[in-house]
């Protein structure tokens, strides 16, 4: 089994009774399939706000939203346990014409 992902994935050592240093293998896979799961939907939802409004510029011809990186990193209990994610992060440059106030994102 492996934490994380990419180059900085590090294997766990699984006891001679299945379990690991975070309990059971089967509980290390599961919760490790619940943070690739979110972070997938988490990327989804991000590419499908942006590619609604990949037309749009401001005044200099500049996308005034686009991505920008990720949120560090926090952890999010689910039904599978404790999660870490990085959530995506969204530059939106836009400003509100009700409040003339930058969006947030």
């Amino acid at each position: 089994m492996q934490r994380g992902s990419g180059r900085h994935a590090r294997a766990e050592r699984v006891n001679k009774d299945g379990t690991t240093e975070g309990g059971s293998l089967m509980d290390d896979i599961v919760r490790e399939a619940a943070r690739r799961m979110l972070a997938a939907a988490q990327e989804a939802e991000v590419n499908q706000y942006i590619v609604e409004l990949v037309g749009e510029r401001d005044e200099v011809g500049r996308r005034p939203v686009v991505r920008n990186g990720h949120h560090r990193e926090r952890t999010v209990t689910t039904a599978a346990g404790p999660i870490a994610v990085k959530a995506p992060r969204v530059k939106d440059k836009r400003v509100d014409g009700e409040t003339g106030e930058h969006r947030s994102t």
